[in-house]
């Protein structure tokens, strides 16, 4: 686990003790040995409210929720350049005031979102997260960002600096308490590529996709470790064990239109969105919606106890399937698009039902949504004339609990599913699914490190950092050929309500998107809330363009409806 212990307290009233430091843990090494300022490494985490929220009671609260999660509090320390470890200090209070709340515009999600891409929180000042606050932001769905990446950054609302030791000011009434047809073999009438994307004429040079809002803005990478590394931290992907919803959720395939956004048909401008956008070097996205989950608990007073996460029905794998083809072979990549002019990530979002299965299934949504992101990754290839080759996805299993005390850091692990080509076939849709499920029990099961063994041997302190850094960025250049080819987070049901009182009303969508960048270039993130599956597609803008991020929205789309209509005739 790669989270930082509590600092300590000082409550002599004493001279301040130093900042406590300790070594940043493995995962939080290497991805900061492959930093690239030109790609910055978030992630965000977007949570639609209903209703408006008070800035100085909110402020309050989500300080006293930093206080209460104090691992978050941390900064990088200071060094020489021959220092062997970079470190964290563990400060006792925020640096900054990371609340912000940018003036309310009918662009106002869209300028967060390209924010949340272009510039990553500092990791010298504590904590290395920011949260916006974005009123009156109309549909979720439709939103575009600008196409800001490789010219100018959106600009930043300002952050009050505060003392390190000074605690945000609370009164006693702004407090906490208060292209063509399918492809032969798939077996489905899939979308056609150029369908997906139309341009709207807005203005902001950026197509708009039928239902998604597509980003163009930088952003960070999934650099994780120098091969099979690269982490989504986005989420804890763990479809076993945090799945996103049960057979009792509605078919898919009726995604939410621009017009009804994301609120089920509320009226545009009523709406809150709370924008979190995260260093990835430092933390996850789940490590981070606790802290939401704790700051929506004091703003609101309700309830928000994580609930409990379903159980799987325990079935012992195959031991042929359980294995799956070699990963000594070089995976399959995603073929080119159409890439963009400049650098960064694009990302799309869109909101569908979770797919229904049936009752007592040996499979889960999370085996649903991996097939779904094999079919469609297989489906672009076969578009763009790429040559069939195993297809590998990364997947974040979080082990972590949910409650107060849930460990804070980048906690999640990694593991890779590898499919054959002759085994990702819609034809075969129930065996797919049989061997999805086989595979990934049988991996969520081994105990192994977060980034596996190598990653250990390359942050030994036995040499400056410095050198390591550079020998860890060859290594990552060198093994890029067995990266694997799609990252695929699925946080699952989200499990806390997420409830900020009767004004501000509980949350009825939560996004998050992951860093991608090359050699892989794509990842799909998955939540479920309010019994919706809110998907977010981010991919490199020299691998896809924003019509291509369409076309893979609408792919996967169909193949995740094809996970309900092929197993239910299969059965």
């Amino acid at each position: 686990m790669t989270a930082v212990e509590r600092p300590p307290r000082d409550g002599t009233g004493g001279p301040a003790r130093p900042p406590v430091r300790v070594p940043f843990p493995v995962v939080d090494e290497v991805a900061r040995h492959c930093l690239q300022e030109e790609e910055p490494e978030t992630v965000h985490i977007e949570v639609h409210l209903p209703g408006r929220l008070e800035p100085a009671r909110l402020r309050a609260a989500f300080a006293e929720a930093l206080r209460r999660h104090p691992r978050i509090l941390m900064r990088e320390a200071p060094r020489p350049w021959y220092r062997r470890r970079y470190e964290w200090e563990l400060t006792s209070e925020p640096d900054l005031d990371v609340v912000a709340f940018p003036l309310p515009s009918r662009d106002a999600l869209r300028d967060a979102r390209t924010r949340a891409l272009l510039t990553a929180p500092p990791l010298t000042a504590s904590p290395p997260i920011r949260l916006e606050v974005v009123e009156g932001a109309g549909p979720a769905i439709g939103s575009e960002a600008t196409d800001a990446v490789g010219r100018t950054g959106a600009a930043l609302p300002r952050r009050a600096a505060v003392s390190t030791r000074a605690a945000v000011p609370a009164g006693p009434d702004s407090g906490p308490a208060a292209g063509g047809g399918p492809a032969r073999g798939d077996g489905v009438g899939a979308p056609a590529h150029g369908t997906a994307a139309r341009p709207d004429g807005d203005g902001s040079g950026v197509a708009r996709g039928s239902g998604g809002s597509a980003t163009g803005a930088g952003s960070g990478d999934d650099s994780r470790g120098p091969g099979a590394t690269a982490g989504s931290g986005a989420g804890a992907g763990d479809g076993a064990d945090a799945e996103a919803g049960g057979p009792d959720a509605g078919a898919t395939g009726d995604r939410t239109g621009a017009a009804a956004g994301a609120g089920g048909g509320r009226p545009e401008g009523k709406g809150t969105v709370l924008f979190l956008t995260i260093n990835h070097t430092a933390l996850d996205g789940p490590a981070c919606l606790r802290i939401l989950a704790t700051a929506a608990e004091l703003y609101g007073g309700r309830d928000n106890t994580p609930t409990a996460p379903p159980v799987r029905t325990p079935e012992a794998p195959g031991a042929e399937e359980a294995v799956g083809p070699s990963t000594w072979t070089p995976p399959a990549r995603v073929a080119h698009g159409t890439p963009e002019p400049s650098a960064g990530n694009g990302l799309l979002v869109t909101e569908l039902s979770v797919p229904r299965r049936p009752k007592g299934s040996p499979y889960t949504v999370n085996d649903q949504l991996m097939a779904a992101t094999v079919l469609m990754v297989a489906h672009w290839n076969r578009e763009h004339g790429a040559r069939p080759r195993p297809l590998r996805v990364t997947m974040p299993v979080d082990d972590r609990t949910r409650d107060a005390d849930m460990p804070i850091g980048n906690g999640t692990r990694l593991v890779e599913v590898t499919f054959a080509p002759d085994e990702v076939n819609a034809d075969r849709m129930a065996e797919l699914l049989r061997r999805t499920a086989n595979r990934t029990r049988a991996l969520k099961s081994v105990d192994r490190p977060q980034l596996g063994h190598g990653a250990a041997l390359l942050t030994a302190p036995v040499v400056p950092v410095a050198w390591r850094a550079a020998v860890t960025r060859g290594l990552r250049r060198a093994a890029g050929p067995w990266t694997s080819t799609v990252l695929l987070s699925n946080i699952g049901r989200i499990p806390y309500a997420l409830d900020f009182g009767e004004a501000a009303g509980r949350a009825h969508a939560v996004w998050f998107s992951a860093p991608a960048r090359m050699p892989r270039g794509l990842t799909v993130t998955t939540a479920s809330t309010a019994g919706r599956l809110h998907l977010a597609l981010r991919w490199s803008r020299t691998l896809l363009s924003h019509g291509d991020g369409a076309h893979l929205r609408d792919l996967f789309e169909h193949y995740l409806h094809a996970t309900e209509l092929r197993e239910a005739n299969g059965a």
